[in-house]
């Protein structure tokens, strides 16, 4: 790797970490440069302005997610586990990678607002994937598209919010048993969508 390499591989990074805890609107050029440790003259010979950041930190999210689905949806078997593994997968592809589902949650709060081809370029043909698989496997007479947008919002809101415990701690990604049971739920809310037993969930 060569040093510009390495040097947009920091800024890419440092943007990608405070544009997914801060959004678009709320994170500014010379912060990254600052995370990064470089200056803001640098940060833009190597990448270019906020925008050309913002677009190339979801454009690699987009790949690494893209990679992911395209993994599980070669596996699933062609029955209705098949689609509950492939809710597991999201899962764990949202364990391992928290910043993708914060960076869409930022967006869909209005955040990057002047930005608006991005659900058209990356979202939809990851949506359309999904539910033509769903489709194979679920009854006729079920919403896919609603069943998979189930699983999207509940995941990358518990990704992005966890739930609170009975003492009003907050309960995470990084809380192993927050995470399995959320998994347990959300296996069991897609079976009772498709119309399976539950046992079928475990």
């Amino acid at each position: 790797m060569t040093s510009s390499d390495s040097g947009r591989e920091r800024i890419l990074d440092a943007a990608t970490r405070l544009f997914a805890a801060l959004g678009y609107d709320g994170t500014s050029t010379r912060m990254i440069a600052e995370a990064a440790g470089l200056n803001v003259a640098t940060v833009a010979y190597h990448v270019g302005g906020k925008r050309d950041l913002y677009l190339a930190v979801m454009e690699h999210a987009n790949e690494v997610e893209r990679t992911a689905l395209d993994a599980a949806l070669a596996e699933i078997s062609p029955d209705a586990q098949g689609l509950l593994d492939l809710a597991d997968a999201y899962v764990d592809f949202c364990v391992s990678h928290p910043e993708v589902p914060a960076l869409w949650m930022h967006r869909w709060l209005s955040d990057a607002s002047d930005v608006v081809h991005l659900e058209q370029m990356y979202v939809w043909p990851l949506m359309q994937s999904v539910t033509d698989a769903a489709r194979k496997i679920v009854p006729d007479d079920v919403d896919v598209e609603y069943v998979v947008w189930t699983i999207v919002w509940a995941t990358h809101g518990f990704s992005t919010g966890g739930v609170l415990d009975g003492d009003g701690h907050r309960r995470g990604l990084d809380d192993p048993q927050a995470v399995a049971r959320f998994r347990r739920h959300m296996r069991r809310t897609v079976a009772l969508a498709i119309g399976v037993p539950d046992r079928v969930a475990g």
